[in-house]
């Protein structure tokens, strides 16, 4: 019908519009980091590692032994003199509970979003979408929705809430809001991160379940991203590439950072030893897969060449690399 009514001569020039379109229409939508904001605590919560170990041992939760084994720990944790903690972890009361949790949320989270609205001037009701991310702390309602009745943001937001996803929670929550803008055009999106400290505070005795008593402190951040293109500007960043490695199908990776009760009933987080070989294993993975998004060709047939050079000649003297995992470690390095 379409030929009858154009003259054959129209049709190639339809045809290329046509494939403009299509093609314009499905490309990906740039997302575009305005700007952030990390929560930084009142001085009166600050401690040095020793003050951290006086306070531990005045809250009579922890014998000799296991206040040795954290002094040690923490010298060798690269933790500064100046982190913060929760007053409530120090005191002789139970800290794990459901109104300190909610109480530190609320500090440290409504701390990095004022924050953040008034350095962007974005008003709580523009924004579109909202992903809160916290592995320990997952009351009813949601950390989600504590924000957004704190905040009066809108009815159609978008939020989500994720739980129970350990230190890469921060890149998945990233992850998810790059897709939610890619499928909602002219949107803001908050990408809030936290860990609640005093709700996963451990009294025990059980060493490793004592490690992220040292590791873990308050604080928080909040990231303000966007789709519109007038926000291109005045962005911070323009989000490239995100690479996601899982390897929880392995039992070792599952279990290496497991919560759990020891043999006294107290909750923790379990760390395994076997940690900084797996976190090895899946950060050369996930680095094998970066590789080739941002490496330009010359750096890329290079590590290829090294490749071939060892399946050949294994670990020969004139081998342009020992290690092919080195070798594109260091040019990511080099590139970065």
């Amino acid at each position: 019908m379409l030929a009858m009514i154009l003259p054959p001569c129209s049709l190639p020039l339809l045809f290329l519009c046509s494939q403009f379109l299509s093609t314009f229409m499905s490309r990906p939508r740039s997302i575009y980091l305005i700007d952030f904001a990390c929560y930084r605590p009142d001085d009166d919560l600050k401690v040095t590692k020793d003050q951290f170990i006086e306070q531990a041992r005045k809250s009579g939760k922890f014998d000799e032994a296991s206040l040795e084994f954290q002094k040690r720990i923490l010298k060798s944790s690269g933790l500064g003199d100046e982190t913060y903690i929760p007053k409530a972890i120090m005191s002789h009361e139970n800290c794990a509970t459901m109104k300190e949790g909610r109480f530190e949320a609320s500090t440290v989270m409504f701390g990095a979003l004022d924050e953040l609205f008034e350095k962007t001037r974005v008003r709580p009701k523009d924004v579109g979408i909202l992903v809160v991310n916290c592995s320990i702390f997952n009351p009813t309602p949601s950390l989600s929705a504590m924000i957004i009745n704190h905040y009066k943001m809108r009815g159609n937001i978008l939020s989500f809430n994720l739980g129970g996803m350990g230190c890469s929670a921060g890149i998945i929550a990233v992850d998810l809001a790059r897709d939610m803008l890619q499928a909602n055009p002219n949107n803001y999106a908050v990408v809030v991160s936290t860990e609640m400290v005093g709700y996963n505070w451990y009294p025990g005795r059980d060493r490793s379940m004592l490690l992220p008593n040292c590791f873990f402190r308050m604080g928080c951040s909040a990231v303000l991203l966007s789709n519109r293109r007038r926000d291109f500007r005045h962005a911070k960043y323009r989000l490239e590439h995100l690479v996601r490695t899982h390897k929880g199908a392995d039992d070792r990776s599952f279990r290496c950072i497991y919560q759990d009760e020891d043999e006294q009933k107290f909750k923790g987080l379990k760390v395994s030893k076997d940690l900084v070989e797996i976190g090895g294993e899946a950060l050369k993975t996930n680095i094998t897969t970066l590789g080739p998004l941002v490496l330009p060709f010359s750096e890329q047939l290079l590590f290829f060449t090294t490749l071939i050079w060892r399946n050949l000649f294994g670990n020969s003297k004139g081998s342009p690399s020992s290690s092919p995992g080195k070798a594109l470690h260091s040019r990511l390095q080099a590139c970065i």
